[in-house]
């Protein structure tokens, strides 16, 4: 595909020239636009704004590397937004084209991004039109909302290649392409998509890759749709002033005592604020969410099984502090290839420490990809990437992800925005994988490997990984009601709370409203049916006794290698016998279940 010839070729060294920008009046935007941007409260521009938003009001292409919570999303649609309300105003009555097309590997992202373009168009009148085609509608309403010729499309690039070769989607008044998290779309299966894409752009499109590494596949899309793009690559020095620092911990462990760790530092509170627990699979994710019930500590599940509409408003209920846990899986977990040095590491993970035997490494190779195919329930969801937790204190991964790059993604859902927070992952030594069968999981053979390539990568970034420790004695105070809390969370309990979530799923289903106008008897059935039985809570499980703690010492439980203590233990302890009678004493505050709440809601 033929592009621009007479641009110039240009470095972040260039950029490190530009004069020093304060606010964002320096830009000389559109009043309408800095009405909006004044409303959002944003004052300084980041460093990758401040660096980009020139060239690209210039019509430069640019490439971009930033990290997760930069403004990497600003940094595109602000030139973007103002190129289209300077082209309205200076031609007068034109025909309606759509001039923008963004495309996110993931409908969560999406929403994300349509949701960005509400706020910095909000007095911006109907002079800008954006549709959110990857949301979960019908193909009919998909077609009209893009035959209404709005100014922008955001879509999955699957979404627009299908409308593309339907004729619905007509691209050649193209002016602005945005491929955001570029080193995520090859890797989600997108690239016989982005061939007919790049097949069908007119000449002179502004393109946009935005992107948190600079792996090769962002390098196979510059060459696919750039030409001499100004590139923006921040120094170390950049990146750690521009947003907090993530305090790094991991803990060796067994495979049962990851689950009496994560119920002692929950249920004791030694982490304050919100969190997100990132495990291997769904039906961990729901395991792990039961296992918490028994104590009384109320958890969300957010996974591919579940209906895109409902993991938009999952998200949503957290950044509203609704409820402070979120159990997420990773399916679709970067799988693209490590650093050089990681690589021989990866062969060993593979079997190939043992050559004159086939048999194992084949068998290998057949069970990751196996592993592969499970990840594929919905190729257009991902939490470790682009969607914005807000205020997220720990994000604690309770089953290590299978690359170094997941991990950082992972982790770049905490200290955003400036903010400090801290990652916390538990690993299990070749020693004790398979130990305890009710509790493993087989990604964790390989988390010594896993782990070392992740100090590494960590290291090269001038980040440390520092181990922590548990007073185990203490601990193990708890662990006969942890296994009573495992005894209690079968596979039919977590088989049933999957249907049991499948039937709410399908009573809120906006889809099926009219379906069930014409059909009575089967809403009636569905509400009648016989209720499905998940656990049952034992009422003693919720409190902590007195013995438990030690003479109230919670905080010695933990013990962190240096001065740096990433646990903050609560004040307050739970029953000390100066109430008496039955309801009186600390109460619990109860959280409402965001799918329960989506029932009132349109999906």
């Amino acid at each position: 595909m033929k592009r621009k010839l007479d641009d110039t070729d240009w470095s972040s060294k260039d950029a490190a020239a530009k004069s020093a920008r304060t606010n964002f009046s320096s830009f000389s935007l559109d009043p309408r636009l800095m009405q909006a941007i004044a409303k959002l409260d944003y004052h300084t521009p980041t460093s990758v704004q401040t660096s980009v938003i020139p060239p690209a009001l210039e019509g430069k292409d640019v490439l971009a590397r930033a990290k997760t919570g930069s403004g990497k999303t600003a940094a595109y649609l602000l030139p973007i937004l103002q190129h289209i309300l300077i082209s309205k105003e200076s031609n007068a009555p034109a025909t309606a084209a759509t001039t923008g097309l963004i495309l996110v590997p993931t409908r969560e992202l999406a929403d994300q991004v349509h949701k960005v373009i509400e706020g910095y168009t909000e007095f911006c009148g109907k002079q800008i039109r954006a549709v959110n085609i990857a949301r979960n509608i019908s193909d009919s309403i998909q077609q009209s909302l893009i035959l209404d010729h709005p100014d922008i499309i955001i879509s999955t690039p699957s979404r627009a290649a299908i409308h593309f070769n339907t004729e619905t989607l007509d691209l050649s008044p193209l002016k602005y392409l945005v491929i955001d998290e570029a080193d995520l779309i090859l890797s989600y299966g997108h690239e016989n998509d982005m061939q007919v894409i790049a097949g069908a752009l007119p000449k002179g499109v502004q393109t946009f890759l935005m992107s948190a590494t600079l792996t090769d596949d962002v390098e196979q899309l510059k060459d696919l749709f750039c030409r001499h793009a100004f590139v923006y690559k921040p120094d170390q020095k950049e990146e750690q002033g521009e947003g907090g620092s993530v305090s790094q911990f991991y803990i060796s462990t067994g495979e049962d005592t990851k689950f009496l760790l994560l119920y002692v530092i929950f249920k004791l509170k030694l982490i304050k604020g919100k969190s997100i627990i990132f495990v291997a699979d769904v039906d961990r994710c729901y395991r792990l969410r039961l296992f918490l019930e028994q104590f009384g500590i109320k958890a969300c599940v957010l996974n591919s099984e579940l209906p895109v509409n409902s993991r938009l408003h999952i998200v949503e209920e957290f950044n509203k502090n609704v409820y402070e846990i979120i159990i997420a899986t990773d399916e679709n977990e970067i799988m693209g290839e490590e650093d050089d040095d990681e690589n021989a590491d990866a062969d060993e993970v593979e079997g190939n420490d043992d050559k004159d035997n086939d048999q194992p490494k084949n068998k290998k190779k057949k069970r990751k990809s196996k592993e592969s195919k499970l990840r594929k329930r919905d190729t257009e969801y991902g939490v470790s990437r682009g969607v914005d937790f807000q205020n997220v204190t720990c994000v604690l991964n309770f089953d290590l992800p299978i690359t170094s790059k997941s991990y950082m993604h992972r982790i770049g859902r905490t200290a955003r925005a400036g903010k400090s927070g801290m990652a916390l992952s538990f690993y299990v030594p070749k020693e004790l994988y398979g130990k305890h069968r009710p509790t493993s999981v087989a990604s964790a053979e390989n988390d010594e490997k896993v782990l070392e390539r992740i100090k590494r990568q960590q290291g090269k970034m001038g980040n440390e990984l520092k181990p922590y420790n548990f007073d185990m004695k203490q601990v193990e105070a708890f662990k006969y009601r942890m296994d009573d809390a495992l005894r209690a969370v079968t596979k039919v309990a977590v088989q049933n709370a999957r249907m049991k979530e499948l039937k709410q799923e399908l009573l809120a289903s906006e889809k099926l409203k009219r379906h069930f106008e014409e059909n009575p008897e089967d809403l009636k059935h569905l509400r009648h049916d016989r209720e499905i039985k998940v656990v049952r809570v034992q009422a003693h499980m919720k409190r902590v006794p007195e013995y438990l703690l030690g003479k109230g010492q919670a905080a010695n439980m933990v013990q962190g290698s240096g001065k740096a203590v990433p646990f903050k233990v609560g004040g307050r302890r739970v029953n000390r016998g100066k109430t008496k009678g039955k309801g009186k004493g600390r109460t619990v505050g109860k959280k409402k279940d965001p799918l329960k709440s989506f029932g009132k809601s349109k999906r």
